[in-house]
């Protein structure tokens, strides 16, 4: 995507979901009607739309998110391949192939993951190490520390979704890799899931407590 202030503004819709003008215009620094331009600007291309939500008393507030159409502008790599390959798999080799070749898949990312995590002392350093590697694959990842201590790892983004549609194993394998890498030290649930229609994958990520 090109680095256009239109595009700023739907990454950050992506990666922080639903905002309302005055956020948006917080967040880069221009006029709330500037804002509103580049929005209207985005509906019209399908890319955005629009929620008004009441919270309380007063003007209902209005939320800007992203359609299916702009989430598209956020590519699913080599969707068509990945999709096509994991059918003639299952052509070829039946359900019992294709599980074994995301069991293989499942084992080398977990030697890689592990790898990371393991330069780590710490859980939070592990979360971290977990982060950037998903990042650096494509899934726009981050981490925090909410105030009760419980770390989140979350995916803004989904590059193999079309995939993962069609074969829901790899979603299924991913949880189980990040269990099997923070070991005993943290019990780990997914908390959102774009398969079910949320916007991201998200991770609760709790320490053990000993």
């Amino acid at each position: 995507m090109a680095d256009t202030t239109s595009d700023r503004i739907l990454f950050r819709l992506k990666t922080r979901g639903p905002q309302t003008i005055a956020d948006l215009g917080a967040a880069f620094g221009i006029t709330s009607e500037a804002v509103r331009q580049l929005l209207v600007k985005s509906e019209a291309e399908s890319l955005v739309s629009y929620e008004d939500r009441r919270e309380g008393r007063g003007r209902p507030k209005r939320l800007w998110r992203l359609t299916e159409t702009g989430h598209a502008r956020f590519p699913d790599r080599h969707a068509d391949l990945t999709v096509g390959l994991l059918d003639a798999v299952r052509a070829e080799f039946g359900t019992e192939g294709l599980d074994r070749l995301i069991a293989r898949r499942e084992t080398e990312q977990r030697e890689l993951y592990r790898a990371a995590a393991a330069r780590a002392r710490t859980l939070e350093g592990k979360v971290k190490a977990l982060a950037e590697m998903r990042d650096r694959e494509g899934y726009m990842a981050e981490w925090r520390r909410d105030d009760d201590g419980t770390l989140v790892l979350i995916e803004n983004h989904c590059p193999i979704c079309a995939a993962a549609a069609r074969c829901q194993n790899l979603c299924r394998s991913e949880l189980a890799i990040f269990r099997d890498v923070l070991g005993e030290a943290a019990e780990v649930e997914r908390t959102d899931h774009v398969l079910a229609g949320a916007r991201r994958c998200a991770y609760r990520v709790t320490p053990t407590r000993t």
